[in-house]
């Protein structure tokens, strides 16, 4: 799938969204990719994380064992890239703030980790998620997201494997263009500010 084919599936979801939102990360932009909306058809979710994992398949010389990804935006992301490449996937989610396995779920000590996210914008999350999964003694081959929002520029600290890249400039609070500042701000997003 190129580019435009891929954003096409998020404009027929209508998940390729305009207006003044403000991101998990606490910035400010005028277009949102609600994931979510894109992952509710099986179909089209399979279609995409497909197209993913072959791109991961061909960037990557080592065995994935385990997907790991951060909650909530990257568990249905998570799922379904390791029912592609054919391994188990598990989740962190916030605890008083901070990404931790629960649940049960365990990490072998050296197993190849994918970390999988839907969205990547600053980065953020999936460092977090990738802490976590050091700290448990996994090794990250590499991250990988639908989209990155950076288009590139974001370091998550290992290698970003990306289905499409698109750069949706974000802005803090007091540097807001004033045609972003006139309109009402949503917050569809799924983690709470700090």
């Amino acid at each position: 799938m190129n580019q435009e084919e891929i954003l096409e599936k998020f404009r027929e979801a209508d998940a390729l969204l305009e207006g003044h939102f403000i991101l998990s990360s606490g910035l400010h932009a005028a277009r949102y990719l609600q994931c979510a909306r894109v992952m509710m058809d099986p179909k089209r979710g399979a279609l995409l994380c497909s197209s993913l994992a072959d791109k991961i398949r061909n960037a990557l010389d080592v065995e994935i064992d385990l997907v790991v990804s951060p909650a909530m935006g990257g568990v249905v992301v998570g799922y379904e890239m390791g029912r592609q490449l054919g391994v188990n996937s598990i989740f962190t989610e916030r605890v008083d703030g901070e990404l931790t396995l629960r649940r049960g779920f365990e990490i072998p000590k050296g197993a190849n980790i994918l970390m999988a996210e839907d969205i990547v914008t600053t980065g953020l999350s999936s460092r977090e998620c990738i802490k976590v999964i050091n700290d448990y003694g996994g090794n990250v081959v590499a991250a990988s997201c639908l989209i990155d929002r950076s288009n590139g520029k974001v370091d998550v600290g290992v290698p970003l494997i990306s289905l499409a890249g698109l750069e949706i400039p974000a802005y803090k609070e007091n540097e807001l263009p004033p045609e972003l500042a006139a309109t009402p701000a949503i917050k569809p997003g799924s983690r709470g500010l700090k």
